[in-house]
């Protein structure tokens, strides 16, 4: 008995040695899982496009030896771009709603894991309506009765955005809010400038010039009663798609009018009111929706000096053009800032497709947008319910969420493309990081981006395209490790330098 006892605790013994080898290889030889080595030098996020890796955390150590190899990339922080704010989503109407249906624990747990900076993704910057989107409960803006005296926050403000607000807050202060409103108040309309007739409608029309002093204590009027709710505006647009009339509420305004507005009227006032809440001008697509008179949008009102004075940078969503936009705008005006506000997934797109739709997005939408100088990335609604909703008559009826929540129940949740770029993105570049420059290896199927923080860390994120696993080497001049890139993957990477 005492010899049989003795192979049997052997044999267990080998057998436990071989687990723990194939284990420790499973993503090659370097990797390790963070229960096995959590002083890994390197930490690293990866997701399939199979969901095969879902957003798994890894961790790998520096190596040793020469660290020459074809598929190496050397990190070059002399080379410096733009200094990032931050990656998010919108925080709509819509998106509180299906969030406060969630139990207390579940919503959370869901809020931690998207915006914690030590127990999640950290995402970092969201955008929310001034008054009503096509993703709100009604239609409304703070002030419907006429006369600016009567502005207050609303039943949406009060009872759904801002309790979420503080609820992330709480978890991540660090948080920068943008605001937009897709409307002014329907006494501020008219049918045109020309007749300045009274436009009664929540769709289209024009903002009155008689009302643009109005207009513009209307947003010094907001961003302080959000103050006064503990929610920091950091950012407004003057108008959501200044170009599209066909929205459930929008408002049309040229780049002349809305040079007019924020040189006379929104800049002034932020600035007497001793707000220094930034101003980004357009909000829009890169193809100015083919009316060639408002090409180069942000650029005109650039070129009048006074309204220049005002305004911090240009806003771009991604539903018409080529992000090739962004690099013609920078080039034109490289000390006004760029930043990427709104695209959606969708029944269009194929939006629940992530084999499909991560790769595309990861491509066009974070990669592509931070390497054409955004400073912050954000999508459209962070959160929908599996009905698409809710959503307003007029608006947008076939998009989905970043992630999206079975209204059965209002607990299971489905995370889709635009919640996993954001995330790779957020989890290692943080709020005040450079975009740095790299030299080495490049290839058609494969991009990235290199960033600098500030706290003595790099992050590197990645895109492989390839049907093909990809051993990609990463080098930042003192340090390298290697990692074998899944076959159509993302991959973010941070480390201490």
């Amino acid at each position: 008995m005492k010899y049989s006892f003795k192979n049997l605790i052997l044999a267990i013994c080998l057998l436990s040695s071989i687990l723990t080898a194939c284990g420790s290889n499973s993503d090659g030889p370097e990797i390790t899982t963070p229960e096995e080595s959590a002083n890994g030098d390197v930490t690293i996020y990866v997701t399939t496009n199979s969901r095969s890796l879902d957003f798994a955390r890894k961790v790998v150590d520096f190596g040793s030896g020469s660290n020459m190899s074809p598929t190496s990339i050397t990190l070059d922080p002399t080379k410096r771009y733009q200094t990032m704010d931050g990656f998010g989503a919108a925080i709509t109407g819509s998106s509180s709603f299906n969030l406060l249906k969630m139990t207390q624990d579940d919503r959370t747990k869901f809020l931690k894991e998207t915006f914690s900076e030590t127990e999640g993704m950290g995402q970092s910057y969201v955008r929310i309506a001034i008054g009503c989107s096509d993703f709100s409960l009604s239609e409304y803006t703070c002030c419907d009765t006429p006369g600016i005296e009567n502005f207050a926050l609303q039943s949406e403000e009060l009872n759904y955005v801002i309790p979420v607000l503080k609820e992330i807050l709480a978890i991540n202060p660090n948080i920068k809010i943008l605001g937009s409103p897709w409307t002014c108040p329907r006494w501020m309309k008219v049918n045109n400038l020309s007749s300045l007739q009274p436009y009664n409608s929540w769709t289209s029309g024009q903002l009155n010039p008689a009302y643009y002093q109005d207009y513009g204590t209307y947003f010094v009027k907001w961003i302080q009663a959000m103050a006064s709710n503990g929610i920091k505006v950091d950012a407004v647009t003057p108008q959501n798609e200044p170009l599209n009339r066909g929205n459930s509420a929008s408002l049309f305004m040229g780049w002349e009018e809305q040079r007019d507005f924020v040189k006379t009227a929104l800049g002034p006032q932020l600035k007497s009111a001793g707000l220094n809440t930034k101003i980004y001008l357009f909000d829009h697509n890169y193809n100015y929706d083919n009316m060639s008179d408002q090409n180069d949008y942000p650029v005109k009102i650039y070129d009048d000096a006074m309204a220049s004075d005002y305004v911090a940078g240009a806003a771009y969503h991604n539903y018409g053009g080529d992000r090739s936009e962004l690099l013609d705008v920078h080039d034109k005006y490289p000390n006004k800032e760029l930043i990427f506000t709104e695209t959606s997934i969708g029944t269009w797109n194929d939006g629940r497709n992530l084999s499909l739709r991560l790769m595309e997005d990861m491509r066009e939408v974070a990669l592509g947008t931070i390497n054409n100088w955004c400073k912050a990335v954000i999508v459209w609604n962070l959160m929908l319910d599996t009905d698409k909703g809710p959503n307003r008559d007029g608006g947008c009826q076939t998009c989905y969420g970043a992630v999206d929540i079975d209204r059965s129940n209002y607990k299971t949740i489905t995370k889709n493309s635009h919640y996993y770029i954001i995330g790779h993105l957020s989890s290692v570049v943080k709020p005040g990081a450079v975009r740095i420059g790299t030299t080495g290896y490049s290839a058609s199927g494969i991009m990235f981006s290199a960033f600098e923080n500030t706290d003595g860390t790099y992050a590197f994120v990645l895109l492989n395209e390839l049907s093909e696993a990809k051993k990609i080497t990463v080098s930042d001049g003192t340090n390298y490790f290697s990692y074998e890139v899944p076959a159509k993957s993302v991959v973010s990477y941070r480390w201490k330098k």
